[in-house]
């Protein structure tokens, strides 16, 4: 989709400035903050993996990775319950963790209720929401759907993927397996009942040729009584 062939660049561009930055120095921190914080990049798993940022673990600003972490696969929700373990979010920050939380309820129901997006976003009222929806999500274009203002839910369309979290590809995997396996069994019965289909066809023609020849001595029978 057109929302990961633009992260392609973005993602490339800090892995490379992570990996030429040494010791545990502000340089790492700035790079996290700049690459949590930027409009354009919801992927952080190929980052937080660049062997340089364990430079920071140990040291004060080790919680600069759980940050990064948190990007990569947390909500709003979990920044709120462990702000006071977390670097305070710049206001860009904040917005993107928003955007990247309403990506994890997309992924997890395809219908999200008003009500339940104020609370996870804490947002302050619907109109406040649908703007951010709106501004935020649509037009970024990291999610496509439609307000239903009726319903008072929001129907998602599309939804950009985020990182994946540990375990979650195994799932994915064994989630494509299992529905193989039962693409395999559906053929295999539609390849029997195209079988027995056949089968039935080939006996209802050989019928209607017996019917037929029967027909026809029949003809000939009255026929030659006749004459």
């Amino acid at each position: 989709m057109e929302i990961e062939q633009k992260q392609a660049p973005l993602i490339e561009q800090f892995v490379k400035q992570a990996s030429t930055l040494n010791g545990p120095g502000p340089a790492l921190v700035k790079l996290i903050v700049e690459a949590t914080s930027h409009p354009s990049l919801f992927a952080f798993s190929e980052i937080l993996s660049v062997p340089n940022l364990l430079q920071l673990q140990g040291t004060e600003s080790s919680v600069y990775i759980d940050l990064l972490r948190l990007f990569a696969h947390g909500t709003w929700t979990d920044y709120k319950s462990n702000a006071a373990h977390l670097p305070q979010l710049v206001p860009d920050q904040a917005v993107k963790l928003k955007q990247l939380s309403v990506l994890t309820l997309a992924e997890m129901n395809k219908v999200l209720s008003y009500d339940q997006l104020l609370k996870e976003l804490e947002v302050a009222n619907v109109r406040e929401l649908e703007d951010f929806l709106i501004n935020e999500c649509m037009y970024v274009g990291i999610v496509k759907g439609k307000l239903n203002q009726l319903r008072r839910c929001f129907e998602v369309q599309f939804a950009a993927g985020r990182d994946l979290r540990h375990g979650q590809l195994e799932n994915m995997m064994q989630s494509l397996t299992n529905w193989l396996d039962t693409s395999d069994n559906v053929l295999s019965v539609i390849q029997d009942k195209i079988k027995w289909a056949e089968t039935m066809c080939e006996e209802d023609k050989k019928h209607k040729m017996e019917v037929k020849s029967h027909l026809q001595d029949v003809k000939k029978s009255v026929h030659s009584k006749v004459n």
